[in-house]
């Protein structure tokens, strides 16, 4: 089955297989349905590698800084935060074992409520190597709440769903910018005009 096939038809396997107890089938099932796409970005393939913060940035036009793990805390006031994933919005993973400055990852399409594919840097070691990017990763939340506080991710190395389940803080939207600058500048008209009506008294 090739990655872009129906996705109602990996929902019900999936679903099927979590309630009936076997969550390492469902992971099988998924992760060889969408297995991500092997063709690196032309404009990617000239650098010797990426950092996941610097192609996020780049790929999703969010413009924030610092390692991934701030990007949840800096998105404050600046771009909208959720729990449902939308496309080209940025998950944000927490820092998790090894992965200590956490991760960040941009949201290809949302398949199902439960399951997306994601664009990303540096993840898996593709070709023994670091710092490459990975188009089309399926990603499932496998929370309790369904709320994407955790997930598993497709790793290329095992070509499968990766055993460890990684913390996650959420979303950040991405064509929130213009609708918090335009309510901080609404903000700042209505300040202007209270004071102006205070100083006319």
């Amino acid at each position: 089955m090739h990655k872009r096939s129906t996705a109602a038809a990996i929902a019900v396997a999936f679903v099927t297989v979590v309630v009936a107890g076997s969550a390492s089938a469902a992971d099988q099932s998924v992760a060889t349905a969408f297995a991500p796409a092997k063709t690196d970005f032309h404009i990617f393939g000239k650098t010797s590698g990426w950092q996941c913060a610097q192609f996020a940035r780049m790929f999703s036009g969010i413009q924030l800084f610092g390692d991934a793990r701030t990007w949840w805390t800096e998105a404050l006031g600046k771009y909208a935060r959720g729990f449902t994933p939308e496309s080209g919005s940025v998950l944000v993973f927490k820092p998790y074992g090894a992965m200590t400055r956490g991760h960040v990852a941009v949201v290809s399409e949302v398949l199902t409520e439960r399951i997306i594919q994601v664009t990303h840097a540096n993840w898996s070691p593709i070709a023994g190597r670091r710092g490459k990017v990975e188009k089309d990763v399926t990603v499932v939340d496998v929370s309790a709440d369904g709320d994407w506080s955790q997930v598993k991710v497709f790793y290329d190395p095992a070509g499968d769903l990766g055993a460890t389940v990684y913390p996650t803080y959420g979303f950040v939207y991405k064509a929130a910018r213009a609708a918090v600058e335009a309510a901080g500048d609404a903000g700042r008209e209505m300040g202007a005009a209270v004071a102006a009506l205070k100083a006319a008294r």
